[in-house]
């Protein structure tokens, strides 16, 4: 009978204190007999995957960041062919020697029994400070059936950077601080993915919170996810709900712009029958955009299954698009639009 397989997703800042966590947990759940892997994005990924030269990019139109990008989906290969065979995961062309070194991190516990353990646990270790980089192991586990869990390690950004300044390679601390200001904890109201998470205090943790960590994954393990089913109504019902939460928000932003336009025709001493006739091409011009708007969202906006839209986002890039069709109205009218800016 093949062994069942939890996987928790450790995140939080550089120097949060979840590789220390990480050993303390799989200690202690070795001990009810789990058999424990753990993956450190840290010693599977080669330093050298973070290093970009901007000659590069010119040269070879490599962008920023996309080395560390393919290193951190050859974990994720890696990773899915344990799933494929726990006992004996076939080889894989991946980046760089991420494979010979996520076999090296997971040979001592294959060597340790001779039979595979009825429970194991897979410990990732990383900042994972997008949801969406969560999300991707998340659809392993519903892929493989397995179980999946969170824990967020909540630090102080100024306790992470002193511990930073202990650390053999510190990171730079300009890193840690933007990355506290993009960091994205576990929202089980908003994803309804991330409803099985844990978050700890790293300035204190206790037994408690050990055996709470435990309890999480032994939930997970005993409520497997299940393979990706067709659910095409709930996808349709959830586009609808995000394209009408856009366009509410966007309706709000451009009513204002609209009242700032006609308070600007005011000032330039428009004449009556301009500001009837602006407020008319305007309304309709708003009108005619919130429909573009909705159906962007509804039918061509790419959304990844279970995925949250970013609706501020979406909202602002439309706003900068709506405020210079404003303006051509203005222009249009003979009314300076550097009278006053919104």
């Amino acid at each position: 009978m093949p062994a069942a397989v939890c996987l928790c997703v450790l995140c939080g800042l550089p120097a949060s204190g979840k590789s220390s966590l990480v050993q303390v947990a799989s200690a202690q759940i070795g001990k009810q007999g789990w058999g424990t892997f753990i993956i450190s994005y840290d010693q599977l990924i080669a330093e050298e995957a973070f290093a970009f030269s901007p000659a590069d990019s010119l040269s070879k139109g490599v962008r920023p960041q996309t080395r560390w990008k393919q290193h951190r989906q050859a974990v994720l290969t890696c990773l899915e062919s344990f799933l494929q065979d726990p006992q004996a995961p076939s080889p894989c062309q991946t980046e760089g020697n991420v494979w010979e070194r996520f076999s090296q991190a997971i040979s001592p516990a294959l060597r340790k029994s001779s039979s595979q353990p009825p429970r194991i646990a897979v410990l990732l270790d990383d900042n994972f400070y997008y949801q969406s980089m969560r999300y991707e192991v998340y659809q392993l586990a519903r892929k493989y059936s397995t179980g999946f869990c969170q824990v967020y390690l909540h630090c102080p950004v100024e306790v992470c950077l002193s511990r930073n300044q202990d650390r053999g390679q510190p990171v730079p601390d300009e890193v840690i601080v933007e990355m506290s200001k993009r960091i994205e904890p576990p929202n089980a109201q908003k994803n309804h993915w991330e409803q099985s998470s844990l978050t700890l205090t790293s300035t204190d943790i206790t037994d408690t919170d050990i055996q709470n960590l435990f309890q999480l994954m032994f939930s997970a393990l005993e409520n497997p996810l299940s393979p990706f089913q067709d659910d095409f109504e709930q996808r349709l019902a959830d586009r609808e709900r995000c394209a009408s939460s856009v366009v509410h928000q966007a309706d709000q932003a451009c009513r204002r712009l609209v009242s700032h336009a006609m308070l600007t025709a005011r000032e330039s001493k428009a004449s009556s029958e301009v500001l009837r006739v602006l407020a008319k091409d305007l309304s309709e011009q708003k009108g005619h955009f919130l429909q573009e708007l909705r159906r962007h969202v509804l039918h061509e906006m790419p959304l990844s299954e279970g995925e949250p839209v970013d609706v501020e986002r979406v909202v602002s890039r439309a706003l900068a698009a709506f405020q210079q069709q404003r303006d051509d109205v203005l222009e249009r009218h003979g009314i300076s639009t550097g009278a006053r800016t919104a």
